[in-house]
């Protein structure tokens, strides 16, 4: 087991990488199901010492093949490794084939179910279907999965959870909940898109030894963002440097009884260090901000003209947290975006773009499902159940680097012909303020590093990984402001 690589692949993708594997001289179908075998079977020891009895569920293709090699070798070092099998095995073809001959002629046996299965204190692990279903599951396999879900036993599944579709993540009718997954060859598209999250528990990823230039002779659908990009982006400082080297953001927001917004967005681009930070707000709305956050320095706007000066000394604007959809907001956001500065558009700035479209240079959005079915006018199903196209759509639509706002958040941009997506992140961070804070952070690397994309690349990841720290303690009752400590951290990565 290695760590998690950046890239993603479809199942065509993985495939392919297979093809060119299996050409190698030395490596053939079946040593790379022995080496998943092995890499399966440390990864049972790793996370279940304690289990002295596998219940492997093999199926009719090579997913099945893993698993009676799994059974074999978990045999070998003493283990009880029962094998179920939904399929005669006397129907296998290819390494499948050999890998339960194999398992046979090492004494192994297997068993067909036949009414209800009993599991006892058992590792259940899931070598069923893999990456090829394309239907729903049905007849045995449907069972099968119904018997893993149906008991409190733990459960690992082999390249990925039976019933969800490999590419898109949609449950097959049925999935496995897994608490356990561990992948080989590539990283499936699958396992972070549609509601994976939900099904494939912890993530492992073994490469099974494949050569490395076996990855240079294949392009991937997916990158995932890695700490690198924050280490890369933000280095420690100049001894000599000054508030005045780290940029100069401006936020514009908080309209009467919508103060909060604005003054979690400011404060958050203060910890992921800018350093300027103003706000630009309604003049009902500076005295709560005064009282919040002394630091940050608060302008009563009544008229448009009046952000012109701050506009001069900005190297960025938020727009949007708190902003409202009055005429005062609307001008506001119309004489930030007639400026030629860099714009990070969220929250009632995102509304208003719906209801007017247009096309800027140099600008970044940050929708929620909601708000990014606005902008595509179409319903929020459409967006979720192609999160990735979405994404492009908006690129295309808006000529703006994009980040769709969830879990597995997506972000694409015109600067990249690919899209990133960050796997960080926790369900306590659906609460109210998140997103104004995320808007913070990407507005204050933006001033930090001069470029969008890197901004929205950084500014999600660093959200994300603030969120996890913050929610070491738990994930429910998490606020928005539970973050700050943990931005500054992530700010100055080691």
């Amino acid at each position: 087991m290695i760590e998690l690589p950046v890239e993603i692949y479809t199942t065509e993708e993985v495939r392919e990488l297979d093809r060119i594997a299996i050409a190698q001289p030395g490596i053939s179908a079946y040593e790379l199901m022995c080496r998943a075998g092995d890499a399966a079977l440390a990864c049972v020891q790793r996370h279940w010492p304690e289990k002295k009895r596998l219940s492997i569920f093999c199926g009719a293709g090579n997913n099945g093949g893993d698993g009676y090699v799994l059974a074999r070798l978990a045999a070998a070092v003493g283990l009880d490794a029962r094998v179920i099998s939904v399929t005669a095995p006397e129907r296998l073809t290819g390494a499948a084939a050999t890998a339960w001959r194999d398992f046979r002629a090492a004494g192994g046996k297997t068993e067909i179910p036949n009414g209800e299965l009993l599991f006892g204190d058992d590792l259940i692990v899931d070598a069923l279907v893999g990456t090829g279903l394309d239907r729903e599951l049905d007849g045995f396999n449907l069972a099968a999965v119904t018997s893993m879900n149906a008991v409190s036993n733990p459960v690992l599944s082999l390249d990925i959870p039976t019933g969800l579709h490999a590419d898109t993540g949609v449950p097959m009718g049925s999935a496995v909940h897994a608490d356990v997954t561990i992948t080989f060859v590539g990283l499936k598209l699958g396992l972070f898109l549609g509601l994976a999250s939900d099904y494939r528990g912890t993530l492992e990823f073994s490469d099974l030894g494949i050569p490395e230039e076996v990855y240079t002779q294949r392009t991937h659908t997916l990158e995932r963002l890695s700490l690198r990009v924050l280490r890369e982006a933000l280095p420690p400082r100049r001894p000599s440097s000054n508030k005045g080297s780290h940029g100069s953001l401006l936020l514009v927001g908080g309209s009467p009884g919508m103060v909060g917004a604005i003054l979690l967005a400011a404060e958050a681009a203060m910890r992921a260090g800018a350093g300027i930070v103003r706000i630009a707000t309604h003049s009902e709305s500076t005295a709560g901000i005064f009282s919040a956050r002394p630091e940050i320095i608060t302008c009563a706007i009544d008229q448009p003209v009046d952000l012109d000066t701050l506009i001069e000394s900005a190297n960025a604007v938020v727009v949007g947290p708190g902003l409202g959809q009055s005429d005062w907001a609307r001008g506001l956001m119309e004489r930030v975006l007639a400026s030629e500065l860099p714009v990070v558009l969220d929250a009632d700035g995102l509304n208003l773009l719906a209801k007017q479209h247009r096309q800027r240079d140099n600008w970044i959005l940050t929708p929620h499902p909601g708000e990014a079915a606005r902008l595509l006018q179409c319903d929020v199903a459409a967006i979720q159940a192609d999160r990735q196209q979405a994404v492009l759509d908006l690129v295309d639509r808006y000529r703006a680097s994009i980040v769709l706002k969830g879990a597995n958040s997506l972000i694409g941009s015109p600067a990249s012909e690919g899209v990133a997506i960050c796997d960080r992140g926790n369900p306590g961070m659906a609460a109210a303020g998140m997103g104004d804070v995320l808007a913070g952070i990407v507005g204050a690397v933006r001033v930090q590093t001069g470029d969008d994309l890197t901004a929205l690349r950084v500014g999600v990841l660093l959200h994300a990984l603030a969120g996890d720290t913050a929610a070491e303690d738990g994930q429910r009752g998490l606020l928005a402001r539970d973050l700050m400590p943990h931005i500054r951290r992530w700010s100055n990565p080691v």
